[in-house]
């Protein structure tokens, strides 16, 4: 098992646009793709309260590549996308990083 931890830093004055599309359009076509979320955090104390981290789990990176491909490039993802950046973007940069759990860890 893989995990995906992305970050993303909202635009300033954004974040609750940013957490809205997830919350009303993303996960939706995210469940028709069959990608599959771990969680998601913001921050309450820390660097950024502009941050929004979220994890999604994967069973290699073919199927990572596969299936992430598939949601970039599906009509109504970049239809709904366009639409919640009418009035600008809501994200300044996004990091990922791929993880693999230690043979200790409490998440396999």
């Amino acid at each position: 098992m893989l995990y995906e931890l992305r970050t993303y830093t909202a635009i300033p004055g954004r974040l609750p646009d940013l957490l809205n599309r997830f919350q009303t359009i993303t996960l939706g076509i995210w469940q028709r793709h069959g990608i599959r979320q771990v969680g998601f955090w913001t921050v309450q104390i820390g660097d950024s309260n502009q941050h929004l981290f979220y994890m999604l789990q994967w069973d290699s990176l073919a199927e990572r590549e596969r299936i992430w491909n598939g949601f970039m490039r599906d009509p109504e993802w970049l239809s709904r996308r366009a639409e919640t950046e009418k009035n600008g973007p809501l994200v300044a940069s996004v990091v990922n990083a791929i993880l693999e759990p230690t043979a200790f860890s409490a998440l396999q």
